[in-house]
């Protein structure tokens, strides 16, 4: 052989073996690559814990349920606030709403109004970090997602890769979600498992009416359909090869739609159902009662993918050999829509404590959704008027509020009891009343500055807003 044939040899099978080595590093990149999870959201809208696997009876929620027994099913959930706009602020950004000033219910829309300097939309840790984002409408001709953001802020103009499913099986690793409006008002009928109103077991602060059976029975059933789409989309991660690699975490944005629940801080408002499934099946079946903030769910779903958590950040991961329990969550609630209050509460495992800033606003100030959507509170008014309410039934009737409320929740879970002037509870009630006055300092409570009553104005519709009722 020529000495030249002799080096093009050589050479050939340095090439050669160059490229077996490129390709065993590539494909250990794709392998790793490969094991990074995917990251499912599915969220339900205006959702409590009425749920099988949360101990209610009268539902049929075989798929929720599913994802429970083979995940973790954590029963100490409290959104940061109780309507969608300001709890999916602070989901989506890991802050508590009050602290990046999108606290007020549909604020800031058209005006520009940024996020503060090292605050961002999460999905931005998620690109950087390699994952393709989706917020997903498309996904069958049958079923879609709402694709709702709802923020109380500007953000970039694309803020999610794709909203159409069938990109998700070639863009991996991701981190979607898919939001589904079934519990939120209006409700709907479920042919298949329909539920009787004669059946249903209501809080003891709604009347035993019909109106209020029906209204109860109608959300139960609607929880059914939402069940159904649930099956739908953990179907199709199987159908599409992507469930052994994905996490499925299910949650509400806040809680229930009824009167006393959502845009209030009570327990029907804030309380919330939170499923996190494994695809290897770790954890399952495990039921975990820490006491967890709704932001935590950005925290831990960042760390599952291997995200390292903003040092800013008032979201935690409820995962790792870091992870330290809450001993309490904040829960905050100003204007919704075009009705004005300021309210902020603590919530430990046991005790619930509110506080007032406004207690000469009526509990039933007027609001325009309620008014269209809710029937319970016509018929609470109607009874009121006829002296056919029970004395805990007419607590919510009341024309001021105290300043502070304070609830056993082991006692009384429907908070009717008010323990602020219990001498029995009074060292509880000053632990609480000083930790949420820490964490207005710490944060910087932005709603402890009122909206100038233009703003309020226009969410009013041009009406000028609702005065105080003047102290006795």
């Amino acid at each position: 052989m020529s000495r030249c044939s002799s080096l093009a040899c050589r050479t050939w099978m340095c090439i050669a073996a160059l490229s077996l080595l490129t390709a065993a590093s590539v494909s250990a990149e794709d392998r790793a690559e490969a094991k990074r999870p995917n990251i499912l959201w599915i969220i339900a809208e205006d959702m409590g814990v009425e749920l099988g696997c949360y101990g209610e009876k009268l539902v049929t929620t075989p798929n929720i349920d599913g994802l429970a027994s083979g995940g973790i099913r954590y029963t100490n959930v409290i959104a940061t606030a109780p309507v969608c706009s300001a709890a999916r602020s602070a989901l989506m950004t890991g802050m508590y709403q009050t602290t990046i000033g999108a606290h007020n219910h549909r604020s800031h829309r058209g005006d520009g109004y940024q996020l503060p300097t090292g605050v961002n939309v999460i999905t931005r840790y998620f690109r950087d970090a390699g994952y393709f984002t989706a917020n997903i409408r498309q996904f069958d001709g049958k079923i879609r997602g709402t694709g709702k953001t709802d923020w109380n802020f500007a953000h970039e103009p694309k803020p999610f890769d794709s909203d159409d499913w069938q990109d998700l099986k070639s863009h991996q690793p991701f981190f979607a979600q898919i939001n589904f409006s079934e519990t939120h008002r209006t409700f709907k009928k479920c042919p298949e498992h329909p539920i009787d109103p004669a059946e249903v077991t209501l809080p003891p602060y709604y009347p035993d009416h019909a109106v209020a059976r029906d209204d109860w029975a109608m959300y139960l059933e609607t929880v059914n359909v939402l069940d159904q789409k649930v099956g739908a989309v953990l179907d199709r991660l199987e159908q599409d090869g992507l469930a052994d690699n994905t996490i499925v975490v299910f949650f509400s944005d806040h809680g229930r739609a009824h009167v006393r629940g959502k845009q209030w801080l009570y327990e029907g408002g804030v309380h919330i159902p939170l499923i996190v499934h494994f695809p290897d099946g770790r954890r399952a079946g495990e039921v975990n009662d820490d006491l967890i903030a709704h932001i935590d769910i950005t925290a831990t779903s960042m760390k599952l993918a291997g995200i390292e958590r903003p040092e800013n950040f008032e979201a935690r991961a409820i995962v790792g050999d870091d992870y330290t329990p809450r001993e309490y969550v904040v829960s905050a609630r100003d204007r919704c829509d075009e009705t004005v209050d300021h309210i902020r509460s603590v919530r430990t495992k046991r005790y619930k404590y509110i506080r007032n800033f406004d207690p000469e606003r009526a509990y039933m100030q007027e609001n325009a959704y309620k008014r269209r959507q809710y029937p319970v509170l016509t018929l609470l008014e109607q009874l009121h008027a006829a002296g056919k309410l029970t004395p805990v039934q007419e607590l919510f009737m009341a024309e001021q509020r105290p300043e502070e409320e304070l609830y056993d929740l082991q006692a009384d879970p429907h908070e009717v009891h008010n323990l602020a002037g219990s001498a029995e509870h009074a060292k509880t009630l000053a632990q609480l009343r000083g930790a949420l006055d820490a964490w207005i300092k710490r944060t910087g409570d932005k709603g402890q500055t009122p909206e100038d009553e233009e703003t309020v104005r226009q969410q009013s519709g041009g009406k000028k807003p609702a005065k105080k009722a003047a102290k006795p």
